[in-house]
């Protein structure tokens, strides 16, 4: 039996913890703290973003490299990002995968590399989601007792 990928049944969580300070929570247990850049031991949202596609891209292409390089193989990513000034979205983020792959010859680590940009491209969840972008669903609660939602965008 396969999950369950629609509806509500991957929630996270966001709970002010203090100023400026809040803490993200996942069902398995799972927390991150989030904050401003100055705030010590805390991601940015945009921070977070990066950190999901780069995470995504890892695990989507981790089979690939470790069917060629083995199990122990290393792989890092490392992601970034690009907004003008004043302006308050990302006109780019980049992620560049490294992995250690000098041991095979040219045309393997080529066709290598291809492979990973094509199972990124066609399976990695969040990458696919920027890149389409995605419909964003807002509902303000101002009554917990109620439940009652305020306002609600498409």
């Amino acid at each position: 039996m396969g999950s369950v990928v629609s509806g509500r049944e991957h929630e996270v969580s966001v709970s002010r913890t203090g100023p400026h300070e809040f803490l993200g929570r996942n069902s398995r247990g799972a927390t991150v703290r989030l904050g401003f850049a100055d705030a010590e031991e805390a991601f940015t949202p945009g921070e977070l973003l990066q950190i999901a596609l780069a995470g995504c891209m890892s695990l989507t292409v981790e089979e690939l490299v470790t069917r060629r390089a083995g199990e122990d193989a290393a792989l890092e990513a490392t992601a970034g990002s690009w907004r003008a000034p004043g302006v308050r979205e990302y006109q780019r983020i980049w992620v560049d995968l490294d992995v250690d792959l000098s041991f095979l010859d040219t045309v393997t680590r080529e066709r290598v590399a291809a492979a990973m940009r094509r199972a990124v491209e066609g399976q990695c969840t969040a990458h696919r989601t920027l890149e389409k972008g995605a419909e964003i669903a807002l509902a303000v609660e101002t009554d917990r007792a109620s439940n009652t939602a305020l306002q609600k965008l498409p």
